[in-house]
Protein backbone atom coordinates (compact mmCIF):
# COMPACT_ATOMS: atom_id res chain seq x y z
CA UNK A 1 0.00 0.00 0.00
CA UNK A 2 1.45 3.44 -0.93
CA UNK A 3 2.64 5.60 1.94
CA UNK A 4 2.03 9.35 2.24
CA UNK A 5 3.90 11.37 4.84
CA UNK A 6 1.90 13.85 6.92
CA UNK A 7 3.77 16.69 8.62
CA UNK A 8 2.22 18.25 11.73
CA UNK A 9 3.09 21.27 13.87
CA UNK A 10 4.84 20.30 17.13
CA UNK A 11 1.83 21.15 19.32
CA UNK A 12 -0.53 19.08 17.23
CA UNK A 13 1.90 16.18 16.94
CA UNK A 14 2.28 16.07 20.73
CA UNK A 15 -1.50 16.17 21.20
CA UNK A 16 -1.98 13.34 18.68
CA UNK A 17 0.56 11.18 20.49
CA UNK A 18 -0.96 11.94 23.89
CA UNK A 19 -4.49 11.07 22.80
CA UNK A 20 -3.51 8.02 20.75
CA UNK A 21 -5.53 9.10 17.73
CA UNK A 22 -5.22 6.61 14.81
CA UNK A 23 -3.57 8.97 12.35
CA UNK A 24 -3.74 6.67 9.33
CA UNK A 25 -7.46 5.98 9.70
CA UNK A 26 -8.31 9.64 10.27
CA UNK A 27 -6.20 10.81 7.32
CA UNK A 28 -7.63 8.14 5.04
CA UNK A 29 -11.19 9.14 5.90
CA UNK A 30 -10.45 12.85 5.39
CA UNK A 31 -8.74 12.18 2.06
CA UNK A 32 -11.61 10.02 0.85
CA UNK A 33 -14.06 12.82 1.66
CA UNK A 34 -11.86 15.39 -0.10
CA UNK A 35 -11.54 13.19 -3.19
CA UNK A 36 -15.32 12.77 -3.36
CA UNK A 37 -15.87 16.51 -3.08
CA UNK A 38 -13.29 17.42 -5.70
CA UNK A 39 -14.65 14.77 -8.07
CA UNK A 40 -18.17 16.13 -7.59
CA UNK A 41 -17.02 19.68 -8.32
CA UNK A 42 -15.25 18.60 -11.51
CA UNK A 43 -18.38 16.82 -12.70
CA UNK A 44 -20.74 19.81 -12.38
CA UNK A 45 -22.67 20.07 -15.71
CA UNK A 46 -22.80 23.84 -15.95
CA UNK A 47 -25.34 24.41 -18.68
CA UNK A 48 -28.05 22.17 -17.22
CA UNK A 49 -27.93 23.21 -13.60
CA UNK A 50 -30.54 24.97 -11.56
CA UNK A 51 -30.67 25.52 -7.79
CA UNK A 52 -32.46 22.24 -7.04
CA UNK A 53 -30.09 20.17 -9.16
CA UNK A 54 -27.08 21.80 -7.54
CA UNK A 55 -28.45 21.07 -4.07
CA UNK A 56 -29.01 17.42 -5.01
CA UNK A 57 -25.60 16.97 -6.64
CA UNK A 58 -23.54 18.99 -4.18
CA UNK A 59 -25.24 18.92 -0.77
CA UNK A 60 -21.99 19.82 0.99
CA UNK A 61 -22.02 23.26 -0.69
CA UNK A 62 -23.85 25.96 1.25
CA UNK A 63 -26.90 27.57 -0.30
CA UNK A 64 -25.04 30.83 -0.79
CA UNK A 65 -22.16 29.13 -2.59
CA UNK A 66 -24.54 27.29 -4.89
CA UNK A 67 -26.16 30.63 -5.67
CA UNK A 68 -22.72 32.09 -6.43
CA UNK A 69 -21.94 29.25 -8.87
CA UNK A 70 -25.18 29.85 -10.75
CA UNK A 71 -24.52 33.59 -10.83
CA UNK A 72 -21.02 32.93 -12.22
CA UNK A 73 -22.46 30.75 -14.97
CA UNK A 74 -25.02 33.42 -15.85
CA UNK A 75 -22.38 36.17 -15.87
CA UNK A 76 -20.20 34.14 -18.22
CA UNK A 77 -23.18 33.64 -20.54
CA UNK A 78 -24.04 37.36 -20.45
CA UNK A 79 -20.46 38.23 -21.36
CA UNK A 80 -20.29 35.71 -24.18
CA UNK A 81 -17.54 33.70 -22.50
CA UNK A 82 -16.90 30.13 -23.58
CA UNK A 83 -15.92 29.07 -20.05
CA UNK A 84 -16.62 30.08 -16.46
CA UNK A 85 -13.40 31.46 -15.02
CA UNK A 86 -12.14 32.86 -11.76
CA UNK A 87 -13.24 36.34 -12.78
CA UNK A 88 -16.84 35.18 -13.05
CA UNK A 89 -16.58 33.41 -9.69
CA UNK A 90 -15.21 36.50 -7.96
CA UNK A 91 -17.77 38.78 -9.61
CA UNK A 92 -20.57 36.44 -8.53
CA UNK A 93 -19.19 36.27 -4.98
CA UNK A 94 -19.18 40.06 -4.78
CA UNK A 95 -22.58 40.34 -6.46
CA UNK A 96 -24.22 38.01 -3.92
CA UNK A 97 -23.01 40.52 -1.39
CA UNK A 98 -24.00 39.12 2.00
CA UNK A 99 -21.74 36.09 2.28
CA UNK A 100 -18.88 35.49 4.69
CA UNK A 101 -16.30 35.80 1.91
CA UNK A 102 -17.32 39.42 1.27
CA UNK A 103 -17.33 40.18 4.99
CA UNK A 104 -13.85 38.73 5.35
CA UNK A 105 -12.64 41.03 2.57
CA UNK A 106 -13.97 44.02 4.51
CA UNK A 107 -12.10 42.96 7.65
CA UNK A 108 -8.93 42.92 5.52
CA UNK A 109 -9.74 46.49 4.40
CA UNK A 110 -10.29 45.27 0.84
CA UNK A 111 -13.19 47.11 -0.78
CA UNK A 112 -15.64 44.79 -2.59
CA UNK A 113 -16.73 47.76 -4.71
CA UNK A 114 -13.14 48.46 -5.78
CA UNK A 115 -12.64 44.80 -6.63
CA UNK A 116 -15.84 44.73 -8.68
CA UNK A 117 -14.59 47.70 -10.70
CA UNK A 118 -11.39 45.93 -11.73
CA UNK A 119 -11.11 43.64 -14.73
CA UNK A 120 -10.80 39.97 -13.76
CA UNK A 121 -11.34 38.35 -17.14
CA UNK A 122 -9.42 35.12 -17.54
CA UNK A 123 -11.63 33.07 -19.84
CA UNK A 124 -11.90 33.10 -23.60
CA UNK A 125 -14.73 34.74 -25.58
CA UNK A 126 -17.49 32.42 -26.68
CA UNK A 127 -16.08 31.67 -30.11
CA UNK A 128 -15.91 27.89 -29.64
CA UNK A 129 -19.41 26.55 -30.29
CA UNK A 130 -18.56 23.22 -28.68
CA UNK A 131 -18.31 24.87 -25.27
CA UNK A 132 -21.75 26.52 -25.38
CA UNK A 133 -25.19 24.98 -25.11
CA UNK A 134 -28.22 25.92 -27.23
CA UNK A 135 -28.98 28.90 -24.97
CA UNK A 136 -25.44 30.26 -25.19
CA UNK A 137 -24.49 29.14 -21.69
CA UNK A 138 -20.93 27.86 -21.14
CA UNK A 139 -20.72 24.14 -20.46
CA UNK A 140 -17.38 23.95 -18.70
CA UNK A 141 -15.09 25.63 -16.20
CA UNK A 142 -11.88 27.24 -17.32
CA UNK A 143 -8.70 25.58 -16.07
CA UNK A 144 -8.23 28.29 -13.45
CA UNK A 145 -11.93 28.31 -12.49
CA UNK A 146 -11.90 24.56 -11.88
CA UNK A 147 -8.64 24.93 -9.98
CA UNK A 148 -10.13 27.58 -7.68
CA UNK A 149 -13.14 25.38 -6.92
CA UNK A 150 -10.93 22.39 -6.16
CA UNK A 151 -8.77 24.54 -3.90
CA UNK A 152 -11.92 25.75 -2.13
CA UNK A 153 -12.72 22.13 -1.28
CA UNK A 154 -9.13 21.60 -0.13
CA UNK A 155 -9.27 24.67 2.11
CA UNK A 156 -12.54 23.52 3.68
CA UNK A 157 -11.06 20.09 4.37
CA UNK A 158 -7.89 21.61 5.83
CA UNK A 159 -10.01 23.70 8.21
CA UNK A 160 -11.88 20.59 9.31
CA UNK A 161 -15.22 21.75 7.90
CA UNK A 162 -17.87 19.36 6.59
CA UNK A 163 -19.24 21.98 4.21
CA UNK A 164 -17.86 24.28 1.51
CA UNK A 165 -18.96 27.90 1.69
CA UNK A 166 -18.23 31.28 0.15
CA UNK A 167 -15.34 31.86 2.55
CA UNK A 168 -13.69 28.71 1.19
CA UNK A 169 -14.28 29.88 -2.37
CA UNK A 170 -12.54 33.15 -1.51
CA UNK A 171 -9.57 31.15 -0.22
CA UNK A 172 -9.61 29.02 -3.36
CA UNK A 173 -9.58 32.10 -5.59
CA UNK A 174 -6.67 33.62 -3.66
CA UNK A 175 -4.73 30.34 -3.66
CA UNK A 176 -5.18 29.62 -7.39
CA UNK A 177 -1.90 30.93 -8.84
CA UNK A 178 -2.82 31.71 -12.46
CA UNK A 179 -6.34 33.15 -12.43
CA UNK A 180 -6.98 36.86 -12.87
CA UNK A 181 -9.22 36.96 -9.79
CA UNK A 182 -6.44 35.67 -7.54
CA UNK A 183 -4.01 38.21 -8.94
CA UNK A 184 -6.42 41.08 -8.29
CA UNK A 185 -7.19 39.83 -4.77
CA UNK A 186 -3.54 39.48 -3.86
CA UNK A 187 -2.67 42.89 -5.30
CA UNK A 188 -5.52 44.37 -3.22
CA UNK A 189 -4.09 43.00 0.03
CA UNK A 190 -5.93 39.67 0.34
CA UNK A 191 -2.90 37.39 0.27
CA UNK A 192 -3.45 33.76 1.21
CA UNK A 193 -1.93 33.89 4.68
CA UNK A 194 -3.89 36.94 5.79
CA UNK A 195 -7.12 35.66 4.23
CA UNK A 196 -6.84 32.26 5.93
CA UNK A 197 -6.34 33.96 9.26
CA UNK A 198 -9.26 36.32 8.70
CA UNK A 199 -11.54 33.41 7.76
CA UNK A 200 -10.51 31.51 10.90
CA UNK A 201 -11.14 34.58 13.05
CA UNK A 202 -14.48 35.28 11.33
CA UNK A 203 -15.69 31.76 12.06
CA UNK A 204 -14.66 32.12 15.69
CA UNK A 205 -16.55 35.40 15.76
CA UNK A 206 -19.69 33.90 14.27
CA UNK A 207 -19.64 31.03 16.73
CA UNK A 208 -19.29 33.52 19.58
CA UNK A 209 -22.13 35.65 18.24
CA UNK A 210 -24.40 32.62 17.86
CA UNK A 211 -23.68 31.60 21.44
CA UNK A 212 -24.42 35.10 22.68
CA UNK A 213 -27.64 35.33 20.66
CA UNK A 214 -28.87 31.92 21.79
CA UNK A 215 -28.10 32.65 25.44
CA UNK A 216 -29.46 36.19 25.62
CA UNK A 217 -32.89 36.78 27.09
CA UNK A 218 -35.33 39.24 25.45
CA UNK A 219 -36.31 40.43 28.92
CA UNK A 220 -32.75 41.43 29.67
CA UNK A 221 -32.50 43.51 26.52
CA UNK A 222 -30.32 40.93 24.72
CA UNK A 223 -30.76 39.46 21.28
CA UNK A 224 -33.63 37.04 21.68
CA UNK A 225 -35.18 34.62 19.24
CA UNK A 226 -36.99 37.39 17.42
CA UNK A 227 -34.01 39.70 17.13
CA UNK A 228 -32.76 40.89 13.75
CA UNK A 229 -29.70 39.16 12.31
CA UNK A 230 -26.34 40.55 13.37
CA UNK A 231 -25.12 43.13 10.88
CA UNK A 232 -21.86 43.19 8.95
CA UNK A 233 -20.40 45.95 11.13
CA UNK A 234 -20.96 43.96 14.32
CA UNK A 235 -19.40 40.89 12.74
CA UNK A 236 -16.40 42.87 11.49
CA UNK A 237 -15.85 44.44 14.91
CA UNK A 238 -15.98 41.08 16.65
CA UNK A 239 -13.72 39.49 14.04
CA UNK A 240 -11.08 42.15 14.61
CA UNK A 241 -11.30 41.60 18.37
CA UNK A 242 -11.02 37.84 18.00
CA UNK A 243 -8.27 38.05 15.39
CA UNK A 244 -5.35 38.93 17.67
CA UNK A 245 -5.17 35.67 19.71
CA UNK A 246 -5.85 33.56 16.62
CA UNK A 247 -3.02 35.28 14.75
CA UNK A 248 -0.66 34.82 17.69
CA UNK A 249 -1.36 31.09 17.90
CA UNK A 250 -1.03 30.59 14.14
CA UNK A 251 2.24 32.49 14.18
CA UNK A 252 3.64 30.18 16.85
CA UNK A 253 2.52 27.09 14.95
CA UNK A 254 4.01 28.36 11.69
CA UNK A 255 7.31 29.19 13.35
CA UNK A 256 7.55 25.74 14.92
CA UNK A 257 6.61 23.99 11.73
CA UNK A 258 8.98 26.15 9.69
CA UNK A 259 6.30 26.39 7.03
CA UNK A 260 5.25 29.33 4.92
CA UNK A 261 1.61 29.56 3.82
CA UNK A 262 2.11 32.46 1.47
Amino acid sequence: MPKINVYLPDDLADAVRDTGIPVSAVCQQALEQAVRRVTAVRAIPLAELDAEQLAARLPHLTGRLRDVLLRARDQARAGGAAEVGTGHLLAALLDEGDNLGVRVLRTLDVSPAALAARSTTDSAPGDAAATLDATGAPTRWSVTGAGALELAVTEATALGHNYVGCEHLLLGLVAEPDGAAGRVLRESGADLRATRRAVAAALVGYAHLRAQTAGASPASGGAGAGAAPVGAEAVAALVRRELAPVLARLERLEQRAGASTE
